[in-house]
C-alpha cells in the first residue's frame, strides 16, 4: 500500500464530517470565511488533536487529487489537509487560504489522478 492508497482507505472507513461549510465563518478567527466546504475524518487524529482535516471540492466523487501540508506559526503546528475532488481553481483557492502572514503551506498534487474539471 502506498501513500494515496492508505489516505483512500482512510476516506473510505471513516465519515466525512462537514462542520464549517462554504461561506461559514472560522470560529476564532471571524473575518475567515470557508471558500470551500471544510470539515475532518471522524474517528481520525492529526496534530491538533482534532480528526485529519478535508477540503471537500465541487466532484468529491473524483476522490483525493492532493494535499495540503501546512505549517501554522500561532498555532507552533503542521498538519495534512486532504484534498478531495477538488478543481484547479479550487485548488488555487484553498492554497491562498493557508498562505498567509502566520500560516504557510505547499499543495501536493496526486500524480496520474485526473483532477476534477
Amino acid at each position: 500500500m502506498d501513500f494515496w492508497q492508505a489516505l483512500d482507505l482512510l476516506v473510505e472507513e471513516h465519515e466525512l464530517v462537514i462542520d464549517r461549510p462554504a461561506g461559514s465563518a472560522h470560529p476564532r478567527y471571524p473575518s475567515f470565511v470557508y471558500p470551500l466546504d471544510y470539515g475532518y475524518l471522524k474517528g481520525t487524529s492529526s496534530s491538533d488533536g482534532g480528526g485529519i482535516d478535508v477540503w471537500r471540492g465541487s466532484d468529491p466523487g473524483a476522490g483525493i487529487n492532493a494535499i495540503k501540508v501546512t505549517v501554522d506559526m500561532m498555532k507552533r503546528d503542521s498538519e495534512i489537509k486532504i484534498l478531495l475532488g477538488c478543481t484547479q481553481e479550487e485548488m488555487e483557492i484553498i492554497s491562498e487560504a493557508h498562505n498567509s502572514q502566520f500560516m504557510k503551506s505547499i499543495l501536493i498534487k496526486r500524480e496520474g489522478v485526473p483532477h476534477a474539471p
